[in-house]
């Protein structure tokens, strides 16, 4: 499940990196704001598997 989470964090960063090269207006917002939600949520699973294991 970790290294799941870690590798849906890395692409969603990198996604989220990107857009403001690849995209403009509204879809760069709407990649932004979505790849940004999936960051949050993966961080913090990760951070609650990992406070679960202490």
């Amino acid at each position: 499940m970790k290294p799941l989470l870690w590798l849906v964090l890395a692409v969603a960063i990198s996604v989220n990196v990107s857009t403001s090269f690849a995209f403009e207006g509204a879809m760069q917002v709407a990649v932004s704001v979505g790849t940004g939600v999936v960051t949050i949520a993966s961080a913090v699973a990760l951070w609650m598997l990992h406070t679960r294991r202490s």
